[in-house]
């Protein structure tokens, strides 16, 4: 009789123990044990059995990201202006035993060293680059916590900063420099369209100049050859005139042709020489028609013999 009592004290004991020692871990996370207050084993999702009043979970960490909040803090620039910031860090934990021993509280660490990473790189960069290199800035804030918080079994993920304030006076003074920037660069702009505009119309008269000139070359080049092929074509066709008449003066009775022509063109010559003058030089034996032909067919003779002086001297016979 006293033995059913105490199985029922054993059974119960145990089955506390049993109801005690087990647990069961949630997905992505990560439960360090201890043993009489000394590391054992770390305890992965699913369930898992301890030891009950020697075994205990110390340590509960979660591996999933994790956003947090950098609380606003005050920084100075490296012309000595101060701004305030605030940002966001994402962090997750990688290495659970060095969370659970490498720092007391791993996430406030993290939070003050992000700030005092914050505050160091701020110091270095001036107020103008403060917005136009935030990219970079962020990128050399997650490098440098990385740095520090690898002993700690955190990593950085990646920085945001999500608001940068500055004095009142320093953002009306920037807002002012801003829009002289934008005045200077539309004057600029301005004036180099003008100047722009001023090569490009003398580019075109210049340029018109020269298509004139060129014109006129090729226009007197034109008319140049056209005057040679004029004359070479008056010289052939003279030539070809010639030639008719010396055949013409070999045949039978050219000669008397040639001098009865040549006397009809002497008189003719006459003839329009006293029409068109106000001042007429005439042969003394005008009255007689007959030695003024003579004088013409002698000058033909002359002519003929191909005598120089002698067709000089009949010339100056004729006109005398």
């Amino acid at each position: 009789m006293i033995l059913i009592p105490v199985l029922i004290l054993m059974l119960g004991f145990w089955g506390a123990a049993l109801y005690l020692g087990a647990h069961i871990v949630p997905e992505q996370q990560v439960w360090i044990v201890q043993r009489l207050g000394k590391f054992n084993r770390r305890l992965e999702p699913g369930p898992n059995w301890i030891i009950p009043f020697i075994d205990s979970v110390a340590y509960r960490h979660s591996l999933k990201e994790e956003a947090i909040d950098v609380p606003e803090q005050t920084a100075i620039t490296q012309d000595n202006v101060s701004v305030i910031l605030d940002g966001v860090v994402y962090v997750k934990i990688v290495e659970p035993f060095a969370a659970s021993y490498g720092v007391k509280n791993p996430l406030h660490a993290l939070t003050q060293l992000v700030q005092t990473t914050m505050r160091s790189e701020i110091g270095k960069i001036p107020l103008d680059k403060t917005f136009e290199e935030r990219e970079s800035l962020n990128a050399k804030m997650v490098e440098a916590v990385n740095q520090a918080a690898i002993s700690w079994g955190i990593q950085c993920l990646r920085y945001e900063i999500k608001d940068i304030k500055m004095p009142e006076d320093i953002r009306k003074a920037m807002e002012l420099q801003m829009t002289a920037e934008r005045q200077k660069r539309a004057r600029i702009l301005e004036s180099e369209g003008l100047r722009q505009s001023h090569i490009n119309e003398s580019e075109g008269q210049r340029q018109a100049k020269i298509n004139i000139a060129e014109g006129a070359q090729v226009e007197r080049i034109n008319r140049a050859k056209a005057d040679a092929e004029a004359i070479e074509l008056l010289a052939e066709a003279t030539a070809r005139g010639l030639e008719r008449v010396a055949r013409a003066l070999d045949e039978t009775g050219g000669e008397k042709a040639a001098s009865l022509q040549i006397a009809e063109k002497y008189i003719e010559a006459f003839r329009h020489l006293a029409k068109e003058g106000n001042t007429i030089v005439l042969p003394s034996n005008l009255q007689h028609p007959g030695t003024m032909v003579a004088e013409a067919l002698a000058i033909y003779d002359q002519v003929k013999r191909k005598t120089p002086s002698s067709v000089e001297a009949a010339i100056g016979r004729a006109v005398n």
